[in-house]
C-alpha cells in the first residue's frame, strides 16, 4: 500500500465521494489479502459491508511472543512413511476430534519446520511461531513467567481455527528436568510448559519440533497426541529427494541442462547421504556457482563438492567409478576423443 492510497481515502472522505472512497478501500483490502494479511482484508470488507464480524489483532503489539511465519517456498519431499503420518495429522485436524498437539522429532535438515509450513498451507491456515529468544530470560523465574504468558496469549487468540502455532525447537525450554544443571529453574520452566499444554484449547493446533528428542522430559512427550519421527529416510529415499530438489531448482535456473542419470550417479557416490536440508544446500550451491554458459557445469561443481578423493581429472579413476566417456567429458571438460585415446593408452 502506498501513501497515495491513504491520501485518496482522506480526499474522497472530505469530498463525500462515497463511491470513490469505497473503491479505494476495496483496493486496499485486496492489497492486504494479496500480501498475506487476510484477517485485516476481511475486516475492511466487513466494515464496508456493514457487518463487523471481528476486529483484527496486531500480534506484534498484543502478542509479543508470537511471530507470523511466511508460508512461501516449497515443502521438502518426504518418504512414504512420514508422508502418511502427516496425512493422518491433517485428517485428524479435519475430524475435530480434539487431537491437536503434535511433536516432530528428528535430526536437523529432515524437514520438520518445512512440513509444519506445508500443513498450514494445506489447511489454509496462518502459521505463528513462538519466539523463544524473547522467552528465555536470565532473570530467575522470568522464563517460567514468560511461558505462562505465552499460553495466556494462545487462549486469547481471536480465531484459533484459522491458524497453527509452532513451537520450533521446543527443547530450548523443555529439556529433561532431571538432567538439567539448574534443577529448580529448569523444573519450574518445564512444569509451566506441562501446565500450559494441559490447558490448551482443543481448537488450537500446536506443532512442536525438536532435534534433541532423546533428552526430552518424558512427561512432556506424553502431553503430545502424536510424535512423528523424521529420521526415517532410506538411501533410496534420499536419492529420490535429491532428484525432486533438482527438478524444482531447474525451473529457476533456466540455463542449466537436465541430465538426471548423471546427477543420480554423482549423488549415489556419497558415502553417507545427508538429509534433505543439506542436500538442498549442496545442489543449490552447485547451480549458483556454475558457469551460465555451460549447461552442465553444475554437475561438475556437484561432483567436486562430494568427491573426497578429488580425482576428477583421473580418467582411469572415473572409469572405475562407472562414468561413461560422455560423463567424463562433462565432468572434466576434456573432449570425448581425447578421453578415449587416453583411456586406451
Amino acid at each position: 500500500m502506498r501513501k497515495k492510497n491513504i491520501l485518496n481515502l482522506i480526499k474522497y472522505h472530505a469530498e463525500k465521494n462515497d463511491g470513490a472512497f469505497r473503491n479505494e478501500a476495496y483496493s486496499i483490502a485486496r492489497y492486504f489479502d494479496a500480501n498475506g494479511d487476510q484477517q485485516l482484508a476481511e475486516y475492511i470488507m466487513a466494515l464496508l459491508s456493514g457487518t463487523n464480524t471481528f476486529v483484527p489483532q496486531d500480534n506484534e503489539q498484543n502478542f509479543p511472543f508470537l511471530t507470523k511465519i511466511s508460508l512461501s517456498g516449497g515443502a521438502l519431499p518426504l518418504p512414504t512413511p512420514i508422508k502418511n503420518d502427516i496425512l493422518g495429522i491433517i485428517n485428524s485436524i479435519g475430524h475435530n476430534a480434539g487431537i491437536n498437539k503434535f511433536l516432530f522429532e528428528g535430526e536437523p535438515g529432515t524437514g520438520k519446520t518445512e512440513t509444519a509450513k506445508q500443513v498450514a498451507r494445506i489447511l489454509e491456515r496462518e502459521l505463528f511461531a513462538v519466539d523463544f529468544e524473547n522467552v528465555i530470560d536470565s532473570k530467575l523465574g522470568q522464563t517460567s513467567k514468560n511461558i505462562v504468558t505465552i499460553f495466556k496469549e494462545l487462549k486469547e487468540l481471536p480465531h484459533p481455527e484459522k491458524m497453527i502455532v509452532l513451537f520450533d525447537e521446543i527443547d530450548a525450554i523443555a529439556l529433561d528436568r532431571i538432567n538439567s544443571n539448574d534443577l529448580r529453574e529448569m523444573g519450574r520452566v518445564t512444569s509451566s510448559v506441562l501446565k500450559g499444554l494441559d490447558s490448551l484449547s482443543a481448537s488450537t493446533i500446536l506443532i512442536a519440533t525438536t532435534n534433541l528428542y532423546i533428552k526430552f522430559d518424558k512427561a512432556l512427550v506424553r502431553r503430545f497426541d502424536s510424535t512423528i519421527n523424521f529420521n526415517r529416510y532410506s538411501r533410496n529415499d534420499l536419492i529420490e529427494v535429491a532428484e525432486s530438489i533438482l527438478n524444482d531448482f531447474l525451473v529457476k535456473f533456466k540455463f542449466a541442462g537436465r541430465n538426471m542419470r548423471l546427477f543420480k550417479k554423482i549423488i549415489s557416490l556419497m558415502d553417507e547421504m545427508p538429509y534433505p536440508g543439506e542436500l538442498k544446500n549442496i545442489i543449490k550451491t552447485s547451480l549458483a556457482f556454475s558457469d551460465p554458459n555451460n549447461e552442465f557445469d553444475y554437475l561438475k561443481k556437484l561432483y567436486e563438492s562430494i568427491d573426497s578423493k578429488n580425482k576428477k581429472t583421473d580418467l582411469k579413476y572415473l572409469q572405475r567409478e562407472g562414468f561413461s566417456v560422455r560423463d567424463m567429458e562433462m565432468l572434466t571438460g576434456i573432449s570425448k576423443s581425447q578421453i578415449s585415446r587416453d583411456l586406451r593408452g
